[in-house]
């Protein structure tokens, strides 16, 4: 079908349609339908698509997020988390993709407090530190900094294979009067994603592998500043050049070092004010 049959689906919605929902859906049917044509989709093809998408649904519940591991492993989520958090100021920490194991109400701990709750024999311990600032180096105090991460057997706590407590390698500290912190984590390990489902079904029909680098979640707030959701990425991991969910860049890759027998890392982390945020969107319209 032509273009003026798209038109005509465009124009079909109603007058109390909201001009951004007008704007988004009527975009939203003209990349489907040029999809369409430009792939020469067939009814079989398209009927495979709309189980593929309910399935996602079916695969889905407060544990597992199976669309949103569909979009990492696509690259949606990091290209929208790039346009949602590109600012002025190119000199403050890089976001990266929330993922699906975040949870909201993580215990607070004091500074220096530890998120391992429980540790499998394998679990390597580090000690992480650094300080938060904004982007021209003040020190930003009682900035709110939430860690998540997963076990050595590449587990978070919601996943019924962790075997351990709710919260376990989770946790919610509180920068001090100079922008500091600190806490005991594990050492990250690489793991690989859900698989058992369409994400891994998708994966196997683009001939990639499951695996992302070992890395640790962060999301750091303070009520002046812009949130930063982020991942930092151990350099020694070699998936960290091969994320399976395309979501590492360069300045959040960090080294981890060894010392006194244990394992340290230090990580300064600048966050961009909102205003920042706001003017770069506005500036890209």
């Amino acid at each position: 079908m032509s273009q003026e049959f798209t038109d005509a689906v465009k124009a079909s919605m109603g007058p109390k349609a909201t001009p951004k929902a007008r704007r988004m859906i009527s975009s939203l049917i003209q990349h489907i339908h040029d999809f369409a044509r430009e792939n020469q989709l067939t009814t079989e093809e398209w009927l495979w698509g709309v189980n593929f998408i309910n399935r996602i649904g079916q695969m889905s519940d407060d544990k597992r997020n199976e669309g949103i591991l569909v979009c990492d492993i696509l690259g949606l989520e990091s290209l929208v988390d790039a346009l949602t958090n590109e600012s002025e100021n190119s000199t403050h920490t890089s976001s990266a993709i929330l993922g699906p194991f975040y949870l909201p109400n993580s215990p607070v701990y004091p500074n220096g407090g530890s998120i391992v709750q429980k540790a499998l024999p394998t679990d390597v311990r580090c000690l992480t530190s650094g300080k938060v600032t904004s982007v021209d180096g003040k020190p930003l105090a009682g900035a709110k900094i939430e860690v998540w991460q997963c076990n050595s057997a590449g587990f978070y706590s919601q996943q019924k294979e962790h075997d351990g407590p709710d919260f376990n390698l989770r946790g919610t500290f509180y920068t001090d009067d100079d922008g500091n912190y600190s806490f005991e984590c594990l050492k990250p390990t690489s793991y690989p994603i859900p698989y058992d489902g369409p994400a891994g079904d998708l994966l196997l029909l683009m001939d990639r592998h499951p695996h992302r680098p070992s890395h640790i979640h962060w999301r750091v707030s303070h009520p002046e500043y812009h949130t930063l959701v982020t991942q930092i990425y151990d350099s020694e991991c070699p998936y960290t050049k091969n994320d399976s969910v395309h979501a590492v860049k360069d300045d959040i890759i960090v080294e981890f070092k060894e010392r006194d027998g244990g394992w340290y890392l230090d990580y300064d982390i600048s966050l961009a004010t909102e205003e920042s945020i706001k003017r770069a969107r506005e500036n890209k319209k």
